[in-house]
Parts: C-alpha cells; structure tokens; sequence
C-alpha cells in the first residue's frame, strides 16, 4: 500500500474528516484489520485565513510548499492538499515536491463526466466560485460551471467561515443553501459540486433535487484507489 500524503488543517473540521474516511475506504476495500498509510500535515488555520483574506497568496504558496516538502520527506508516496480553496497555489506545491500531487478538481470532473453531465453548479469559496484557478480547471474538461449569483455567493462563502469551519451547522445555513442549489439546478445545472470540504458537514444528496458530488468523498476515494492499487512491493 502507497503512503498518502496530506497537507490539511484548513479546517481541521475537514481533515478530520478526510482523515477517517481513507480509513474507512482502506478498510472496506482491504478488509480485516487494514487501515490506511498516510501522513498528515496540519495547518493553523487562522494564518492560513489572514493570507487568503489579505491576497497573499505568493506567501500561502510558500507555506503550503514547504510543508509538502516535510510530508514527502516524512514517507508520503502522493499528496493530497485537504482544501478546495487552497488548490489556487496548487501548482507552487507541485513545484516544490518530487510526489505527484492528486488535484481535487479532476478527480471532481471525473466523477461529473462519469455521470454523463456537461454542466454543472459549484459552490464553494468566493475564491473558488470567483476566480479561475478552479473553474478552468472543470472547464478544460469540457464542462459548464454554473455559479451562484452575487447574494448567494455571499451567504455560501460567510456560512462556510462563520458556521462550518467551526464545527456550526445550523438549520438555517442548510435551507440556505437548500435555495442556492435550487436556484442553480433552475439555471440549468445538472449537478451541483460541493466545491468546499466543510460544506459536506452542511448538505448531501437529500438536499439537492439534481446529483451532488461531494469533493471529499472523491478526492479521498481516488487516493484510496490509488494507494491500493499501487501496492505490489509496498
């Protein structure tokens, strides 16, 4: 079994969960007592937060690249970087390591092109929903990304840093996003991306009337792939 690598703590809410759910994997593919090989790279978040609010993200590349380096120096065969938002310096990680970096977003866009769909709602981060560094990546793939309006991306963005990177979730954020997704699914989206690890704490498929690709799960899924399929010599 391949060792997988994860720079996290952004939140550590999501971590938590990535954490035991490559276990969970692991232990339902392999059976018995297995578990899964990983190392794990835990952010303080507040800082993390102070860099994406203030722009600098030349200085959040720096971080997150150096802490990949100790993750590959400390055994990881591959990396996982345990945040959508934070793909945004994806590029400078990979740059600094020798280990591939599995990007979340394809193995998002292989998940929404396995379904058969061509357009798709994400939600997520104003970063993720606004900027490019996320939504190129889907469209390269051949999608259509559908993002909410101005008022929805505020309540998506202020529900994630208030509520749910603390652990809050309240019934109110979820009829929130409930209308999000509608509206997204009226527009024409054919499926919704949970394009933020917290949000999976928030809303599932019971809360969608189109297919919801939580980001988690399928980032977690391909990497458990990935390490067991790997592990002849291991």
């Amino acid at each position: 079994m391949l060792t997988i690598g994860m720079l996290g703590g952004m939140s550590w809410e999501s971590s938590a969960h990535y954490y035991k759910l490559a276990n969970e994997l692991v232990r339902d593919r392999l059976g018995g007592l297995h578990s899964a090989r990983c190392v794990l790279w835990s952010a303080d978040f507040a800082e993390i937060e102070e860099l994406q609010r203030t722009g600098d993200w030349a200085a959040a590349g720096r971080v997150l690249a150096g802490a990949a380096r100790q993750v590959e120096a400390a055994g990881a065969d591959f990396l996982l970087l345990c945040t959508n938002t934070m793909h945004k310096v994806a590029d400078e990680v990979q740059a600094a390591i020798g280990i591939p970096l599995l990007h979340l977003a394809d193995a998002t866009a292989d998940a929404v092109l396995a379904a058969g769909l061509g357009t798709i709602g994400l939600l997520g981060t104003a970063f993720t929903m606004e900027q490019d560094f996320y939504r190129d990546r889907l469209t390269a793939r051949g999608l259509t990304v559908l993002v909410p309006d101005e008022p929805g991306r505020r309540d998506v963005h202020r529900i994630i840093y208030d509520e749910l990177v603390q652990g809050i979730v309240r019934e109110e954020s979820r009829a929130r996003y409930r209308e999000v997704i509608a509206s997204l699914a009226g527009r024409g989206a054919q499926g919704v991306i949970l394009g933020c690890t917290e949000i999976e704490l928030l809303v599932g498929p019971a809360d969608s009337p189109v297919p919801v690709f939580p980001t988690t799960r399928l980032h977690v899924e391909a990497a458990v792939q990935l390490a067991t399929s790997s592990s002849a010599g291991r």
